[in-house]
């Protein structure tokens, strides 16, 4: 069965932002270092294997038969990665990113988990109706 646009266009926009993160893993290791909070040992090593799963995830959305799959691990990974966001805003003197962008991370990440789950779980088929 087709994607619908608005299913198709969820899709796209969580592959991209999961493949353009996956790099930035790889392509800015020492700038996302940077995001890991201190309790967290070995910050190179979660970034590198937090931006393979990133760059899993993404692939995973592409084929059907792996998209559901994919979508609860970026889902997962979404939350596992919550406690950084909260830690950069409870940090924010330590970026050079306004408190205010900081703080719409919060709400845009809960967003970015519901366009998960909605664009990777499979719309149900209109059941038939019951017959007399």
């Amino acid at each position: 069965m087709p994607l619908r646009p608005a299913r198709l266009a969820g899709l796209a926009f969580i592959f991209l932002w999961f493949l353009i993160g996956g790099i930035a893993h790889f392509a800015a290791t020492d700038l996302e270092m940077r995001i890991v909070p201190a309790y967290i040992p070995a910050p190179r090593l979660t970034v590198l294997v937090t931006g393979v799963f990133e760059l899993l995830g993404a692939g995973g959305l592409i084929l059907h038969a792996t998209r559901r799959a994919a979508g609860w691990g970026l889902f997962a990974l979404t939350i596992a990665v919550t406690p950084a966001n909260i830690d950069m805003l409870q940090h924010a003197d330590a970026f050079r990113i306004p408190y205010w962008l900081l703080l719409l991370r919060l709400p845009v990440q809960l967003a970015l988990l519901i366009l998960i789950v909605w664009s990777t779980t499979p719309s149900r088929a209109a059941a038939p109706a019951p017959t007399s």
